[in-house]
């Protein structure tokens, strides 16, 4: 016994690939997600305010400029048609810019260390970075909602869960392709080319200013192909208690392309491709 060594004096260093925090480290977790809310609140007036008022300026557009105020969509004016699909339009494009530009960052300034030394599992990392995205989202969803109502715009949540759902796995969902994106990418040109030839094709063309019952069969089967569609027919579905969808087929499509991208983020970080080597 004498030859036991007393473990409180132990500094001998584990075995390399052993795990020492064998838990979840909620601690790593909780400061990687204040970091990355952090980075967007240091310019909020960029990151929250200016995307509320270009959306509202889109309100303004189509309802006030092209004459939109008399029409009827659905059943109600036509500003309160669009205005769900704005403010979730807002919150996808704006999770993707949060998202996109973390670990992209850290590879053209040499700061990915930044990432990969804290003692983070590949799910902490991948949690902590989707989380700071969504938050972004929220963030701006709210502050174009609370334009849009004190712009007069009738933005009563009349289904509280569809509009949870759309608009956090929705957030989830497009934060997690742009995680995927930083990934991918080598330099700030590379994301600008997915941000302008996918993800404001895929929003603008998503439902948001029209209903696809008034589009030829053709149009309207590419639109039901676009998963940002049903990411704001849902959502729509939240104020309106009307879609243009099947929103339970919806929702648990945007569950199931959720998990399926978060598996795929989740490999490639944890073999690392295009970040550690």
């Amino acid at each position: 016994m004498a030859d036991q060594p007393d473990p409180r004096f132990d500094l001998r260093l584990p075995d390399p690939g052993v795990p020492v925090i064998r838990q979840v480290n909620w601690g790593g977790l909780r400061t990687l997600y204040v970091k990355e809310v952090r980075r967007f609140f240091k310019v909020q007036m960029q990151t929250i305010w200016a995307p509320a008022i270009t959306t509202l300026l889109f309100l303004v557009i189509f309802t006030v400029a092209l004459g939109g105020g008399e029409r009827r969509v659905m059943g109600v004016p036509f500003a309160e048609f669009i205005a769900p699909g704005l403010i979730v339009m807002a919150m996808v494009q704006n999770a993707f810019a949060n998202s996109s530009f973390s670990l992209l960052v850290g590879k053209i300034q040499g700061t990915i260390v930044d990432y990969l030394m804290p003692p983070l599992s590949t799910g902490e990392l991948l949690a902590g970075l989707v989380g700071g995205a969504v938050t972004r989202a929220v963030c701006v969803g709210f502050t174009v909602w609370l334009a849009m109502f004190l712009w007069g715009i009738d933005v009563t949540p009349r289904h509280p869960v569809a509009l949870l759902w759309f608009g956090l796995a929705g957030s989830a969902l497009v934060a997690l392709l742009g995680v995927l994106t930083s990934i991918w990418a080598e330099k700030f040109d590379h994301a600008s080319a997915v941000t302008n030839f996918v993800i404001a094709p895929l929003a603008l063309l998503s439902g948001t200013f029209y209903s696809v019952d008034a589009l030829s069969p053709t149009f309207r089967a590419v639109s039901q192909a676009n998963p940002f569609f049903y990411i704001i027919s849902g959502f729509r579905y939240g104020f309106l208690r009307e879609a243009d969808s099947n929103v339970a087929f919806g929702a648990a499509l945007l569950g199931v392309l959720t998990l399926a991208l978060a598996g795929l983020c989740y490999w490639l970080l944890r073999r690392g491709w295009k970040i550690k080597s």
